[in-house]
């Protein structure tokens, strides 16, 4: 035991988690952005708009996360020339936060148009019957009550953004599974209590974030 732990000492642990929680943070604010600005095209009333939201959220989920990290890292920027920063390591660091509000946006959008659904009808007839335009009703009238509707699966898909930080590794961010990588492959005997650590620090940051969740979802939970 005390050799592992020797080992452990030997990598910045602390410090791989908290870029893993830097990307989640800054990935789920720019994704709740785009993801609710998706919501409001697909519940839009013009059809342009209603297929172009569809339409991306139906190809970006259905491709898988390693390929838009990928492309963001040997496509975005080498060829299409997209900076975020001069210094190696932030860019990429920024590169893997586009890949990820990018992605999960379209998650983000079917779970903000679940809690439109849970909006009454009615509610969105009486902005008009006032002489709301769809902005202004979906902003002052639909859009705070979906948002309270959908906050169990939002808190799903953040979770699932937490954990999706680690493919970041593939395009060389220093997060715990690249650091992970390198202690595998340094101290290979001790295999089996590396993959047990690095799954209890992701046990540690999402079940506070789960009850999180939970608790907003009963207390702010629209009564019908």
């Amino acid at each position: 035991m005390g050799d592992f732990l020797q080992v452990l000492g030997e990598y910045d642990i602390a410090g791989a988690y908290w870029f893993n929680v830097k990307l989640a943070f800054f990935s789920g604010i720019f994704s709740l952005v785009l993801g609710t600005i998706l919501a409001l095209m697909r519940i839009s009333p013009l059809p342009s708009l209603q297929w172009a939201g569809a339409t991306y959220v139906n190809l970006v989920r259905n491709i898988p996360l390693t390929v838009v990290m990928m492309f963001a890292a040997f496509a975005l920027w080498p060829q299409l020339g997209v900076t975020f920063s001069e210094n190696l390591d932030q860019n990429f660091f920024w590169l893997a936060v586009w890949a990820l509000s990018v992605y999960t946006a379209s998650f983000v959008c079917e779970s903000i148009r679940s809690g439109v659904n849970t909006v009454p009808v009615g509610q969105a007839e009486a902005a008009r019957a006032i002489g709301l335009s769809f902005l202004p009703a979906a902003r002052l009238v639909i859009l705070p009550q979906a948002f309270r509707g959908s906050i169990a699966p939002l808190g799903n898909t953040f979770i699932a953004l937490i954990k999706n930080t680690t493919v970041a590794s593939a395009i060389s961010v220093a997060d715990i599974s690249l650091v992970m990588k390198y202690m595998v492959d340094q101290h290979g005997n001790y295999v089996i209590p590396i993959f047990l650590t690095v799954a209890a620090g992701f046990v540690i940051i999402v079940i506070p974030v789960g009850l999180v969740v939970t608790l907003l979802s009963q207390r702010l939970a629209v009564a019908r």
